[in-house]
């Protein structure tokens, strides 16, 4: 029988999309991402390494830094099931992803596997039957300078996090982590809430004219009275200072003064000026340019972007997602200048070729910038698509042709109106010819209606129909969000590509950030943690040093720079990390590394404890405390405020008397925000957001603190009908069906009728409220991939049954027969742990009794 070539790649999806356009002397084959990492925990240490002092870290610092790379148990099969099929083949294609974690895969893979038949590596960009045949004739060694950069990067990430997350545990709190990108992430967005935080709001006033010139009306802004230019919002520092002495700063009284003499004077045009416009496209989309655009246009976060450019890329949509190149092939190019005269006509076609070149710090490898893959660039209504893949897929079409399009030209004209006193201007844009405009436009100049102003010229009298004063307020630095984030990062030549989306996840998993109003807002113990390690590990933090790491592993990647002497230097030494770590710990006290002062809040201080962040006050010579809730943070704080929590806390309002109890009722405040407590802490309960209270009267004080209360019984089953209320929200239950029910004042009224029509109805379940990824028909029934949801992972639902779906797999890439080998697989396990169950049960207690007989015998002789 002959012999196949087996074709490794890294997911069934691209697998099978690859599988196209090969024949039948192939074997296509998934390794389901890395096959080997480091330790991913002290059990997974080999013995022969349990008594080294770097065994913790899994990287041998005594020996030129050596990784000690383990097999996870979830890749044991996969990697069983390799070695089988090397068996059958003649030959091993290694068709990973060509960047550094591609690389560093297929390295592994020839590691793990040993291959003694021909083993070759073959790179493209994009799945396309012409790009994989073209890289079938161009195979090429494994560069090991990728592999070795793909190295130092995870061993230092793990020398970083490994080193400084134990003091963090030490003088903090248990559970915080440290990053080398990670850390200067939390830091950029903590230090913009302490700007935030300091910034002085100042109230300025503006003057607006609304002016008419044979009946055709327009409006202008004051710009200078009396010579003087009146002071505008980027004027002032952040302390509400004019940053220059010769500006006007218009007061509210001014201003109405002002308008009023205005008003009165007369007009005329003193200088009309016109401005040709021509606004070029931005380049191809890059990895971070992406992210940034999807954030902005689809409101997608940069891990659902690149999930959804994964799923794009494997099915043979787009080209490779990361990247850090604006390049585009000779072959995309005529592609692209095809598509657009067959849609737009040859006349919207730009001039030449416009070609791009990387502005990036340290651009990786030479790949193409993301687009459409092949060289018909399929429209979007062609792909069969639907959802966020549809509406991800034609962002990067229309970026993509819009790079080859005309320049969008415009006319702009700006008019300087004159009084004997006053100066106003106006400025109005028309575009003359659209260009690229037809198909794309940045959020930096969107689509609006054009402002067009009338023909005038100098001399002109105007007629001023009214003048009108405009309050307005100096506005504080805004929150980064996921697209300003990432932005910064870029510029600053920190991180890559691959690495924006898992570390915006990790720091609001690790709890250092809060999404809010798609604002990125920092918790109170990320502003301790970025105070702890700016002033004890300053380099760590710091902007400068992270984007040298970077640098450096970029020489490694080009063969420049030698990684083991790299990580050396960085690790060991006088001023290496594990010294400075060590020097420091004795430094750092732990109390006053918990607690935060803030000067406007004077004698309160905010303390990261084990249950969430509480404040202090120091009375006499007493401190009072009290928790803080969970959706405070620094800019949503007054001193008011703090001092009702405190107030609440320590010295309770009684909202009346309990006519049962004869007990008080105190209003008081926890971590998860207002609370009613009966006198003596005998009963609790939480105070639904839908009362305010200043509010909340007695009445509906008691009606809360009757919870949970029986409504009556059921007609069918006689058995009891309660309401009651919950961390989440107002619920009834009847025989163990919890229904939740609308959050709103009716619900203190709610009576055993009105629960009845809410059990009659059928049961939302709470795996119907999370969102299907994807639904695959199976023997007339549906097989739904589910996103999960709070502390659930992605998991695939069948028949009422659930089947997690294992970390290494991306779920949005789940066929029919992979979902099918999982719920197969898990199946088998929970029939092995339940048959393990029993035998465990009989034996050890056996064992167990005959060891106590001994034990008492030999105690009695």
């Amino acid at each position: 029988m002959k012999k196949k070539k087996l074709v490794i790649v890294e997911s069934p999806t691209k697998a099978k999309t690859i599988h196209r356009f090969l024949d039948s002397d192939y074997m296509i084959e998934s390794c389901m991402g890395h096959i080997r990492d480091l330790p991913e925990s002290a059990k997974k240490i080999p013995a022969k390494y349990k008594d080294k002092p770097w065994k913790s870290l899994g990287v041998n610092t005594s020996d030129n830094f050596e990784p000690i790379y383990c097999i996870p148990d979830s890749k044991i099969k996969v990697v069983s099931k390799l070695k089988d099929k090397l068996k059958q083949a003649s030959e091993l294609i290694l068709a990973t992803d060509e960047d550094r974690e591609g690389e560093s895969i297929s390295w592994h893979l020839v590691e793990i596997l040993k291959p003694k038949i021909p083993t070759k590596r073959m790179v493209f960009h994009e799945i396309t039957k012409e790009a994989i045949e073209k890289s079938l004739k161009n195979f090429r060694k494994i560069d090991t300078n990728l592999v070795q950069a793909q190295e130092a990067r995870r061993i230092l990430d793990r020398l970083v996090g490994y080193t400084i997350s134990p003091l963090l545990w030490k003088k903090i709190a248990r559970g915080l982590s440290a990053g080398r990108v990670q850390s200067t992430a939390v830091k950029l967005i903590s230090e913009r809430e302490i700007e935030r935080f300091h910034f002085v709001k100042t109230p300025y006033w503006s003057l607006e004219g609304s002016f008419s010139f044979k009946k055709f009306k327009f409006t202008a802004h004051l710009q200078s009275y009396n010579s003087k230019k009146i002071a505008e919002g980027k004027d002032f520092d952040d302390k509400g200072v004019l940053k220059k002495k010769d500006l006007l700063h218009l007061k509210e009284k001014e201003s109405l003064q002002l308008e009023k003499k205005l008003q009165k004077e007369k007009w005329e045009v003193e200088k009309v000026t016109k401005k040709p416009i021509s606004r070029s496209p931005k380049p191809p989309f890059i990895t971070s340019t992406l992210q940034q655009a999807a954030n902005r246009k689809l409101n997608l976060s940069a891990r659902q972007t690149m999930s959804i450019a994964q799923r794009l890329y494997e099915n043979g949509l787009i080209t490779y997602m990361r990247t850090d190149s604006t390049n585009l092939s000779k072959e995309a190019i005529q592609g692209i200048r095809k598509a657009i005269t067959k849609i737009y006509g040859v006349k919207e076609l730009y001039e030449s070729t416009r070609v791009y070149k990387t502005k990036s710090k340290g651009a990786q490898e030479a790949h193409e910038a993301i687009r459409p893959s092949g060289r018909n660039l399929n429209p979007p209504k062609q792909t069969h698509l639907s959802g966020p893949e549809l509406k991800l897929y034609q962002l990067i079409w229309q970026r993509t042709l819009a790079c080859q399009m005309k320049n969008c030209k415009q006319e702009q004209t700006s008019l300087t109106i004159k009084s004997a006193s006053s100066t106003f201007t106006a400025s109005g844009t028309v575009i003359v010819s659209p260009g690229f405009y037809q198909i794309y436009q940045d959020e930096e100049n969107p689509k609006e209606d054009q402002i067009k102003l009338p023909l005038l010229k100098k001399g002109d009298s105007l007629s001023c129909q009214e003048i009108q004063s405009i309050s307005h307020e100096t506005k504080a630095p805004p929150y980064y969000n996921e697209s300003s984030l990432i932005q910064k990062l870029e510029k600053e030549g920190i991180g890559r590509p691959s690495t924006y989306a898992p570390i915006i996840s990790t720091i609001q998993d690790r709890g250092y950030v809060k999404k809010i109003n798609k604002t990125l807002v920092p918790t109170f113990t990320a502003l301790a943690v970025t105070r702890l390690l700016s002033k004890y590990l300053p380099n760590y933090v710091d902007l400068n040093f992270t984007s040298k790491m970077e640098e450096t592993l970029d020489d490694i990647a080009l063969g420049k720079t030698d990684s083991k002497k790299y990580l050396s230097t960085i690790y060991k030494g006088k001023t290496g990390l594990k010294n400075l770590v060590d020097n420091q710990e004795k430094n750092i006290d732990p109390k006053e590394s918990r607690s935060l002062h803030f000067k406007p809040f004077k004698d309160i201080t905010f303390h990261v404890g084990r249950f969430g962040t509480y404040i202090s006050q120091k009375k006499a010579k007493t401190e009072v405390k009290a928790s803080l809730p969970e959706d405070s943070h620094l800019s949503n704080i007054t001193i008011e405020k703090l001092h009702e929590i405190i107030k609440t806390k320590n010295q309770p309002d009684s909202i009346g008397i309990d006519p049962k109890t004869k007990k008080k009722i105190f209003l008081k405040t926890g971590r998860y925000g207002p609370y009613l407590e009966l006198d003596g802490a005998e009963k609790r309960v939480s105070v639904p957001k839908f009362i305010l209270l200043e509010e909340l009267s007695l009445e509906q004080a008691l009606q809360l603190l009757s919870l949970p209360k029986v409504l009556g019984k059921h007609p069918k089953t006689k058995k009891e009908v309660k309401k009651s209320i919950g961390r989440f929200g107002p619920y009834i239950v009847h025989d163990g069906d919890f229904r939740s029910i609308p959050s709103n004042k009716e619900f203190l009224s709610l009576d055993l009728k009105q629960a009845l029509e809410v059990l009659s109805k059928e049961k939302k379940h709470r795996r119907n409220q999370v969102a299907a990824i994807k639904t695959i028909t199976y023997k007339k029934d549906q097989i739904k991939i589910m996103k999960g949801k709070g502390r659930f992972s992605p998991y695939i639902n069948y028949k009422k049954k659930n089947y997690s779906i294992p970390n290494e797999i991306d779920p949005s890439g789940l066929d029919l027969e992979k979902a099918l080998e999982i719920m197969q697989e898990k199946t088998k396990q929970t029939k092995g742990s339940k048959t393990k169950t029993k035998i465990s049960k009989s034996k050890p207690q056996k064992s167990k009794v005959k060891r106590k007989k001994s034990q008492k015998r030999t105690s009695t002789k």
